[in-house]
């Protein structure tokens, strides 16, 4: 059995150092009203991995520490948890601890390890459940209900459940991303035909690469065919010379002259027989030269309707780039990019309709397992409503009836609902079930909302009757109330201090009282004093017995520890305590 055996606290609100042994079975923690009481409750939430908050760090000290050790036994959840974090447990021991600085900074501990504050909470799950005056508000409330309602039913629930959490996460992703698609529907069809459009464009002129290049350096040669012409012939007759003009002198012949001026010598030096072969190649050169200049004159056309042609071709690819990029080469770009794009465009026509298909698909299955969600919780409520009602019973309550109502919200329209028992119903991600908790105290009153039908102390009652309803179908191997009895006197919190008893037979049970009725149940009574400086020290924590626990009870009581009267009936309820305990 799991079982938290003690704390140490230090230097955390009013408790300077303070050690807290506790019952394996039922410990009571008393004291006067602002004693320090609800320091063992912040203790150990923050060993579970609460809020670190640096106000409750004691002025004048640096840190606040809480440390605690807790039987475990080999293989249970607990164990099993801190051994994966790298804890070491040592005959069955394990060790918490838990550091806040004034500073704000937190550090925890696990079996010797230092591990995140989110492990210490993750063992919380399994080792502690912890209710105070916040938790039965908490009650109060239709959603933290229906999660009461769903750890009761257990596997009932929780099966469907998960299959209709992870559809409902898939259909939210589905809508989101259609409507984001149909949203966009008049941009996208825009877009589409703006890019066909402009495809058309393209295709029908058919551009070919670098084509508007070529088509340039044609037009500028065709534009100046006579220029060009007449500049040719005249460097060839410079060159070649003019069959029409004998007496001209051309460069050829007077390269050719100079040529065989130096091959009657070259025999005599070979630096001039090298000039003379320099000579050579240049002759051989302007003979090439001339000759292609020859073959361009007869080839260049002034051809005015190719030029016409070519002018036109240019013109359909100005207005190409225009539009759609600087030159042809960044047009056929875009129009690779554009049809690219359209095929997406068009495609987002086809997506539309497959998420169309699988909202629908997903809504339908919505409504099959939100139909199991409703008859699991159906079921479990019933069950649930009367083991409660059972408990009241022994709580001082014997005409109270708890019961559930469950029920679903009309959907304004088919498309916001899914079907529930034949009606299309409002949804979320828990199901469509609205889960209430009623409550009628007495005979003859209709069941209200416990948020309206309870007292304070009806309320307290009714939340430790869920608890021990808890407890039985899933238990935690320690229960830790602050007051829970808070509203509740006489004979009902005798009662209550009976059923916590009874708790305490099968699991640890902490519970932080005023109530003496309540206290003489415990096993074990802690006593938290204050000294004269208002702080609580190691001997201000102490476990009560015989006589001293007998002028407790007394004090709360009547207020003096002294009064006949109170020691009386501070016996008479440690006699009752131990017979029907």
């Amino acid at each position: 059995m799991t079982v938290l055996e003690e704390m140490r606290i230090r230097s955390l609100g009013v408790i300077d150092d303070a050690v807290v042994e506790l019952s394996p079975g039922f410990t009571a923690v008393t004291g006067e009203t602002g004693a320090g009481k609800t320091m063992v409750v912040t203790s150990l939430g923050l060993l579970l991995g609460g809020r670190a908050d640096p106000a409750l760090v004691r002025v004048g000290a640096k840190a606040a520490v809480v440390e605690g050790r807790i039987t475990v036994s080999r293989g249970d959840a607990v164990a099993v948890r801190a051994e994966e974090a790298g804890a070491e447990i040592e005959d069955g021991a394990l060790l918490i601890s838990r550091t806040v600085s004034a500073e704000g900074r937190s550090r925890a501990h696990l079996g010797g390890r230092s591990v995140p504050v989110g492990v210490l909470a993750e063992l919380a799950d399994e080792l502690v459940a912890v209710h105070g005056q916040t938790d039965q508000q908490g009650l109060l409330k239709p959603a933290r209900q229906r999660q009461a309602l769903d750890r009761y039913a257990g596997g009932g629930v929780e099966g469907p459940h998960t299959k209709y959490a992870a559809a409902y996460r898939r259909l939210r992703a589905v809508v989101t991303e259609l409507d984001e698609l149909t949203a966009r529907a008049r941009e996208r069809a825009q877009e589409a035909d703006l890019l066909r459009f402009g495809l058309d464009e393209v295709a029908a002129v058919e551009p070919l690469p670098g084509e508007d290049t070529e088509l340039a350096a044609e037009a500028e040669r065709l534009g100046h065919a006579e220029a060009l012409a007449s500049a040719a012939a005249l460097a060839h007759a410079a060159l070649a010379g003019d069959p029409e003009d004998q007496e001209g002198v051309d460069a050829t012949t007077v390269v050719a002259a100079a040529g065989r001026s130096l091959d009657a010598v070259r025999a005599h030096d070979p630096a001039l027989a090298a000039l003379a072969d320099r000579i050579g190649e240049i002759s051989i050169l302007l003979t090439d030269v001339a000759g292609e200049l020859a073959g361009y004159a007869d080839q260049l056309d002034a051809d005015p309707l190719r030029l016409a042609a070519v002018e036109e071709r240019r013109a359909a690819l100005t207005a190409l780039t225009r539009k759609y990029g600087e030159d042809i080469t960044s047009v056929l770009a875009w129009a690779e990019e554009g049809a690219s794009r359209l095929t997406e465009l068009e495609g987002d026509d086809d997506r539309i309709g497959e998420l169309t298909a699988e909202r629908d698909a997903l809504r339908r299955e919505l409504s099959v397992l939100g139909q199991e969600l409703t008859d699991a919780r159906t079921e479990a409520a019933a069950r649930f409503a009367a083991a409660v009602t059972q408990e009241l019973a022994s709580l001082a309550m014997p005409h109270a009836r708890v019961s559930f109502a469950i029920r679903q919200t009309e959907a304004p329209d088919e498309e916001s609902g899914i079907d529930i028992g034949g009606r299309s119903v409002l949804y979320g991600p828990s199901g469509a079930d609205e889960v209430e908790l009623l409550l009628a105290p007495h005979p003859g009153t209709q069941p209200r909302p416990i948020a309206k039908g309870a007292s304070g102390g009806e309320l307290s009652r009714v939340m430790l009757a869920v608890e021990v309803v808890f407890a039985g179908s899933d238990p935690v191997p320690t229960y830790l109330f602050d007051e829970v009895d808070a509203g509740v006197g006489g004979k009902a919190a005798v009662e209550v201090g009976r059923r916590l008893a009874k708790l305490a037979r099968t699991a640890q049970v902490v519970v932080v009282t005023h109530l003496p009725q309540v206290a003489a149940f415990a096993d074990r009574q802690l006593l938290v004093e204050k000294t004269v400086d208002g702080s609580v020290t190691r001997s201000g924590v102490t476990v009560l017995e015989g006589e001293d626990r007998v002028r407790e009870l007394s004090r709360m009581l009547a207020g003096q520890e002294d009064s006949e009267t109170a020691r009386a009936h501070a016996e008479e309820l440690l006699e009752t305590a131990r017979v029907d305990g």
